[in-house]
């Protein structure tokens, strides 16, 4: 099993890198999980694969997420101003917030699902999905549901902001923080930023990174917030930690005091997303076509939603501090 998710991995990275793929902003984690299903729909996993399956979808997604804070650094913060940071927390409070409570309430989605295709929207796509879930302990099917639905509508963002940004007047710049604290995943933001301008792109990529930085205290919260709604049985203890978030802000705190060789950065950045496509490969590998089909249009509902939440809401408040 682990030469098959190694190849289903290592095919994920290879496409990703093809430039037609690539313009559409998807990156290798949401074709590993698509290539993840289309393996274990076809060959089921049996007993003596659990392990190695198993061992991906926990340890190596983690670790990645642990390494991708190396992408991060406080100088990148600083380099845009306060207004960046508070932006991008506003947009994540009220994706999430809109986002759990419609997707429980007014659709009836299970509480998983609400908020793993919330946090996705909100923070960093897939790889905030992957983060997610431990504390959420969602069902494979509910993880591929909202990867599926944010990757839709991340790509669809990104034919978007070139309309917006011929409507609006706005400079390169200025505009490279809107998509960057609006799109869905950093391949997103860098594909709508390329279509901009230099510019536009290297504001894009700072502000998604902030978002992304912020992915550490959003796990910790819905940790906090899951365990308790999950009933009595241990009121009163600690809310769950994820050791792994810890080691991401470690990682960006590092980053951000230290003068890591070039070399050793993109060795850095190539195994983080190695080890977060073969953790989403294995968590394709065990989720089900007829499960996700069960799910309906209602989490196409919940995403499109979020997806006008963001362009809509995220061009007012950008234009608020920005213009």
């Amino acid at each position: 099993m682990w030469i098959h998710l190694l190849l289903i991995t290592g095919s994920a990275v290879a496409l990703a890198q093809v430039p037609q793929i690539a313009g559409l902003g998807l990156s290798a984690l949401p074709l590993a999980i698509l290539l993840g299903m289309l393996y274990g729909n076809l060959y089921p996993t049996k007993g003596n694969d659990e392990g190695a399956v198993n061992w991906c979808q926990r340890r190596a997604l983690r670790l990645g997420i642990v390494l991708f804070g190396f992408n991060l650094s406080l100088q990148q913060v600083a380099a845009l101003g306060w207004q960046l940071v508070l932006v991008d927390t506003v947009v994540i409070c009220v994706v999430l917030a809109v986002g759990i409570g419609v997707g429980m309430r007014l659709l009836g989605l299970s509480r998983e699902l609400a908020v793993l295709t919330s946090v996705g929207s909100a923070v960093c796509g897939a790889a905030a999905i992957a983060a997610a879930e431990p504390v959420a302990r969602a069902r494979e099917q509910d993880v591929a549901v909202a990867v599926a639905t944010v990757v839709l509508f991340g790509t669809l963002a990104t034919f978007c902001y070139p309309l917006i940004y011929s409507l609006c007047g706005w400079e390169e710049s200025v505009f490279g923080i809107y998509i960057g604290s609006t799109v869905h995943e950093v391949a997103q933001a860098v594909a709508a930023g390329q279509s901009i301008g230099a510019d536009a792109m290297q504001s894009a990529l700072v502000a998604k990174l902030v978002r992304v930085m912020l992915l550490a205290p959003v796990v910790v919260f819905l940790g906090s917030v899951l365990f308790r709604a999950r009933g009595g049985e241990r009121r009163g203890a600690p809310a769950p930690l994820p050791g792994f978030v810890f080691g991401f802000a470690l990682a960006v705190g590092l980053n951000s005091v230290l003068v890591l060789p070039q070399a050793l950065q993109t060795v850095l950045q190539l195994a983080s997303q190695g080890l977060l496509a073969l953790g989403m490969a294995a968590l394709g590998v065990k989720a089900r076509w007829r499960s996700i089909r069960s799910a309906g249009a209602r989490p196409l509902l919940l995403s499109s939603l979020l997806f006008l939440l963001l362009l809509g809401g995220g061009f007012v408040l950008n234009a608020y501090f920005y213009r």
